[in-house]
């Protein structure tokens, strides 16, 4: 086969595959369809307390909520607007709580009022007792707290 030949054959190769990528370019600049999921508390408690139980460190913040897990094995929800608190989990054991849940909201019944100073958690409880905890994320709450 002459060099002239094998040309026009790669040649018509190529055009036969243009089309196949420029439909692709195509596909990708289509528009992209969206949808707004509204948030599940009660869904995002079960993933950080299970997230608390290995000792795993994470911290989710939805709206003005903030939940954390620590390596501690505790987790917690907290109200950034109000300082609010909720145990969730304490030593990798789930705490009892009650959030009410209906179709347009939900209300939850805090048990705790927190506040951060340096690298102390600190959470007033409703009976009036005040308990320091170390080794909780506060700079990344207290980040999360300015927005």
């Amino acid at each position: 086969m002459s060099n002239s030949k094998k040309r026009r054959e790669e040649a018509k190769r190529r055009l036969k595959r243009e089309p196949q990528q420029r439909e692709y370019r195509r596909e990708r600049n289509a528009p992209v369809a969206a949808n707004v999921i509204k948030p599940d508390i009660h869904r995002e408690i079960r993933y950080i307390s299970q997230l608390a139980q290995p000792e795993e460190s994470r911290m989710v913040v939805v709206g003005n909520l903030v939940l954390f897990s620590t390596r501690s094995r505790d987790a917690w929800l907290l109200d950034l607007e109000d300082d609010f608190a909720l145990c969730l989990c304490r030593d990798g054991e789930p705490q009892p709580f009650r959030i009410i849940d209906t179709p347009d909201t939900f209300a939850i019944e805090w048990t705790a009022r927190f506040t951060i100073e340096g690298a102390e958690f600190i959470v007033q409880e409703r009976s009036g007792r005040i308990v320091a905890m170390h080794g909780y994320p506060t700079t990344e709450i207290s980040a999360a707290c300015r927005g």
